[in-house]
């Protein structure tokens, strides 16, 4: 939200004795200071608020419904990713610095009128790193992270979603921060599709008008393994869209030589012939594998060498169930199910002959 705009709701709750709206009304402004530099206004402004008194709302208060705080709504997660750390696409490791460069230079852009950017949509199949790249911004900046709760957020009731959105950004924009939306399409859909109803349709457009109004010291990050679905209102405002593919054979053997690399014992099988194993995979998928490597060389208690883990790994690996496995099996069978009839009728009548003997 920009100053003059929460000058006017300060203004605005203190005419109408709205005390919960002027308390996070003047904690924004607070933190929207303090990001200026300005720690003396800042701290002004936090010892006037002190002086408020705070008169508790009773129990029989609708306020102390399941509605809660815009606290509740969100875990607080300590970053350890670092964005060095990460095997990125090229494109992806570049925006990531811009971004980094225009918070921790704010000053300098503001200088010229400019703000830095703060919202930034990641898209792509899961376990490629959307989540870690959130984590890896936050841990750059040294900002806290902030990650949306769902089954907190979204009400059964009309108008309870939205009511819960607003506290939950009344509440962020108190602080500098990263405030991750994992799985983004559960409430930035596409409000033309005809199969959702009206309530998310108003979610969508409250959404909209909230991220327009936050300011540029709460950065967002949206990721979705399904960007179709998101509305495309949604897009537009998003200075940054980044895509997240598959990795690629080579883009594995980078990311298997880098865990690897720091484990006790050397295999002397190569990465590369890891990588062919293991075949299609996320980077999930082989920090799995590597994991469960380690676990087992640990339990063995020092009875199995690395490289018979290893083979043993690989060999229950290429055993896993996979979902385009799943999904190749259910084509055929509805292959089959549409080539049934055209056989004559002959085929039913042998399976259910078969059956009775």
């Amino acid at each position: 939200m920009a100053h003059s705009d929460l000058l006017v709701s300060l203004v605005r709750a203190a005419a109408a004795g709205d005390r919960e709206t002027l308390r996070s009304t003047t904690e924004a402004l607070a933190a929207d200071e303090r990001s200026k530099k300005h720690h003396i206004l800042a701290d002004r402004l936090q010892r006037a608020l002190a002086a408020v008194p705070v008169t508790p709302p009773p129990l029989t208060s609708p306020n102390n419904t399941a509605t809660g705080s815009g606290r509740d709504a969100i875990i607080e997660v300590e970053p350890r990713v670092r964005l060095d750390d990460l095997v990125l696409p090229l494109p992806v490791r570049e925006n990531a610095r811009q971004l980094v460069e225009e918070h921790v230079r704010t000053d300098v852009l503001r200088a010229h009128g400019f703000e830095p950017r703060h919202r930034v949509l990641l898209s792509g199949p899961p376990g490629n790193g959307k989540t870690s790249f959130a984590e890896g911004i936050a841990e750059a900046l040294a900002l806290p992270l902030l990650v949306v709760r769902y089954d907190a957020l979204i009400g059964s009731y009309l108008g309870e979603t939205n009511t819960r959105l607003r506290k939950l950004f009344d509440f962020v924009r108190t602080q500098p921060c990263v405030l991750f939306f994992d799985e983004f399409d559960a409430i930035g859909k596409e409000r033309g599709d005809t199969h959702e109803t009206g309530e998310i349709k108003r979610v969508v457009s409250f959404l909209l008008m909230q991220l327009d109004q936050l300011p540029s010291y709460v950065i967002v990050i949206a990721a979705s393994n399904h960007a179709e679905l998101l509305d495309r209102a949604v897009w537009r405002r998003f200075q940054f869209r980044l895509a997240f593919p598959a990795p690629d054979r080579k883009h594995v053997e980078v990311f298997l030589d880098r865990v690897i690399s720091n484990w006790p014992d050397q295999p002397r099988i190569g990465v590369s012939k890891i990588a062919e194993k293991l075949g299609q995979v996320s980077y999930a998928e082989a920090l799995d594998f590597c994991q469960n490597v380690r676990r087992r060389q640990i339990l063995g208690l020092g009875e199995l060498g690395i490289d018979e883990v290893v083979k043993s790994e690989i060999d229950l690996w290429s055993s896993r169930v996979r979902p385009e496995a799943l999904n190749a099996e259910r084509s055929e069978q509805a292959t089959a199910a549409v080539d049934a009839p055209s056989r004559g009728g002959k085929t039913p009548r042998k399976t259910a002959d078969r059956t009775e003997t």
